[in-house]
């Protein structure tokens, strides 16, 4: 799927030896942002039709603010095996028309994503790109995307602990709360003596740990 797209993009390719003739000039077209690449698509009969740069391919972008002239991305991207050409390459792709810091912005937040392991938005599916591609992807692996698995020690779960322990703690004995003045009965006639009596042995009550079940109280 294409999470970003902007028009009159122009992109030119420098510090490549020996530079193939579909890397020479300025190409013009369109720029897509995809959950695992950068896909340049020219406009009329380029011989670069279309260029694909996918995120672990990339080093050092940089969103760049001159004073005459517009916003443009640099950065240096290295061949994919089978793309048509060798070593590494500089490119610059100014956006004539604007929209350089939203679209860098949000393509350094997903290759981010991509480099923790995480998955973008829309990251199950691919649009249909005209004009072919210069630059083609290597077969599929590792569940469809031609990108190496993330290390195993992504997400990592709890270390593990020795014997049977595990995570659960056994609860402390329960502490009983203040005790009550018995309520008045039948049996205990509801006078000023009989509770202070009561409230004696309230305050005189005592918890043992050692079986936490029981309160014991004066008699």
């Amino acid at each position: 799927s294409v999470l970003m797209t902007y028009d009159h993009i122009e992109i030119t390719f420098s510090d490549i030896e020996p530079m193939p003739d579909a890397f020479k000039g300025t190409k013009k077209g369109s720029v897509f942002l995809t959950p695992y690449r950068v896909i340049f698509v020219s406009k009329g009969k380029d011989a670069m039709q279309s260029f694909v740069m996918p995120f672990y391919l990339l080093k050092d972008c940089e969103i760049k603010q001159p004073v005459f002239g517009a916003n443009y991305i640099k950065g240096t991207v290295k061949a994919e095996a089978g793309g048509g050409w060798e070593g590494s390459a500089t490119f610059k792709m100014t956006f004539s028309a604007g929209g350089a810091i939203e679209f860098g912005q949000r393509m350094l937040q997903v290759a981010s994503q991509v480099s923790r392991g995480e998955i973008p938005n829309g990251a199950y599916g691919y649009s249909y790109m005209p004009n072919g591609s210069y630059a083609f992807a290597p077969a599929a692996a590792n569940g469809g995307y031609p990108y190496p698995p993330p290390p195993p020690e992504f997400y990592p779960g709890p270390p593990a602990v020795g014997g049977d322990m595990g995570y659960m703690q056994l609860p402390p004995p329960p502490c009983p709360g203040p005790m009550e003045p018995p309520v008045s009965g039948p049996d205990l006639p509801a006078t000023p003596a009989a509770e202070a009596k009561a409230a004696e042995a309230a305050a005189s009550a005592y918890y043992s740990p050692v079986n936490p079940h029981n309160v014991y109280m004066p008699t």
